[in-house]
């Protein structure tokens, strides 16, 4: 029995996609090969040969998805008959146009042992992909003695000083059931917590690889908030210079303030949120949980413990003006935010999938063009067709910029703003050196 598990990309990280089901297809006697085509070549010869080899592609976001498309065609010339399959959050939601392809097995989030049953013929009926289940698993540590070392992905920038990054889970699936966010459809406001002795060994197989920081990768680590400071504090006690970053909704940064020292004191360098808009009608739409002003204080917070802040944003909607957007820029500036967030963040455009929740929202609909299966996505445009524009302007300015500071495209990013509005941009002080704001250097986010 052979497999082969492909990744297309993981936001430039060692991929856990490959990691986690190859211990469970090694421990069930399967001959495994990985592919990180963020990282390497194709390579036609690793295809397996016959009816009873299985290629598995991971597509845990829209851009992997895209990029795996045209792989899968390939692999299936090379070997019509090999066993295609697909796993992570974006196969479900691209179920009919996966099997269009060729994919016969379609598989969610919790995909490992169905992985172990297709790759050894236990699964023969192909898969519809309608029916996600989120199976509870005892998960095993990530197996990734055969993946390319940490050195050889994202670092971490902490003013002159760069780390090796390592990636893992502490948990699964969220809690919570934001209109726009790809978890939602496969878990369905379910979370899986894996023990902390996995996520202990997983972290420090990487450790003795290199790695000197960690990234949680889970949708919000406060889900769980036992279970994260157990985790943390066994990091701490075994590893005590090792750093970390987490990913944590405004509403539990707010609900557990109490618990943003322990972060601190304990490695953590920057936690990610999710933050999306500075609109209150957005953020109803949304089902985010939190407002502007929440924003506002879970910033003040983490500043004044020790962490940093780095929000994320969706600018671009069916309810962006001008005059919002604008606004918006305001006020990173005002929070003394500019350094803290990715230039591609300023860009984001509302992505609407098949599946996704925003396809009950009545003002996003109304504006949705048919499915572009070569984008994966509905289009939209916008009802201002100056919104649309800025929208064009924005994107060119960031994707011309890429060498350039945050604070120099956010400074290009106003100027334009303030040029469609026909006024003179503010001039804007710089609160914070880009050496102090700790960050990874593959930013994107989608």
């Amino acid at each position: 029995m052979q497999a082969l598990l492909v990744s297309t990309y993981e936001m430039g990280r060692q991929p856990f996609g490959l990691a986690s089901p190859t211990a469970w297809l090694r421990e069930a006697d399967v001959d495994v090969t990985c592919l990180d085509l963020s990282r390497e070549p194709f390579d036609a010869a690793l295809v397996p040969d016959g009816l009873d080899g299985m290629v598995a592609f991971h597509l845990p976001m829209h851009t992997a998805t895209r990029l795996a498309i045209p792989v899968i065609k390939r692999v299936r010339a090379i070997n019509p008959d090999v066993r295609l399959c697909c796993y992570g959050l974006y196969a479900p939601l691209n179920a009919d146009l996966l099997h269009g392809l060729g994919v016969r097995f379609i598989l969610g989030g919790e995909f490992e042992a169905d992985l172990v049953r297709v790759a050894t013929g236990k699964e023969t009926a192909p898969s519809a992909g309608r029916e996600i289940s989120v199976p509870r698993l005892k998960y095993r540590v990530p197996d990734r003695i055969d993946l390319l070392p940490p050195s050889r992905y994202a670092t971490l920038q902490h003013g002159v000083i760069r780390r090796s990054v390592a990636y893992t889970e502490a948990s699964r699936g969220c809690k919570h059931r934001c209109t726009h966010c790809p978890v939602v459809p496969v878990y369905n406001g379910q979370f899986r917590v894996v023990s902390v002795d996995v996520v202990l060994d997983d972290i420090r197989n990487q450790v003795d690889r290199g790695a000197e920081h960690v990234t949680f990768g889970d949708p919000d680590f406060f889900n769980g908030i036992g279970h994260a400071l157990r985790v943390i504090e066994r990091v701490k006690r075994e590893f005590p210079s090792l750093t970390y970053d987490v990913t944590i909704k405004i509403e539990h940064l707010l609900r557990y303030s109490n618990r943003l020292p322990t972060l601190e004191q304990s490695g953590c360098l920057f936690v990610t949120s999710a933050v999306e808009s500075f609109d209150d009608n957005v953020l109803s739409a949304l089902e985010k949980g939190h407002t502007a002003s929440d924003v506002k204080r879970a910033s003040i917070l983490c500043r004044d413990t020790g962490l940093v802040l780095v929000p994320t944003f969706v600018p671009f909607t069916p309810w962006t003006t001008l005059e919002s957007y604008r606004r918006f820029l305001t006020t990173i500036h005002e929070l003394d935010l500019v350094e803290q967030v990715a230039s591609i963040q300023l860009a984001i455009r509302l992505l609407v999938t098949r599946g996704s929740g925003l396809l009950r929202v009545p003002v996003v609909r109304q504006h949705l063009g048919p499915f572009d299966a070569d984008q994966l996505l509905y289009p939209w445009r916008h009802p201002d067709p100056r919104v649309d524009a800025l929208s064009d302007g924005v994107s060119e300015i960031v994707g011309r910029r890429l060498s350039a500071s945050r604070g120099a495209v956010f400074d290009d990013v106003q100027a334009l703003v303030h040029e469609r509005l026909g006024d003179p941009p503010p001039i804007r002080r710089v609160p914070l050196s880009r050496s102090e704001v700790p960050y990874l250097n593959e930013p994107w986010y989608c």
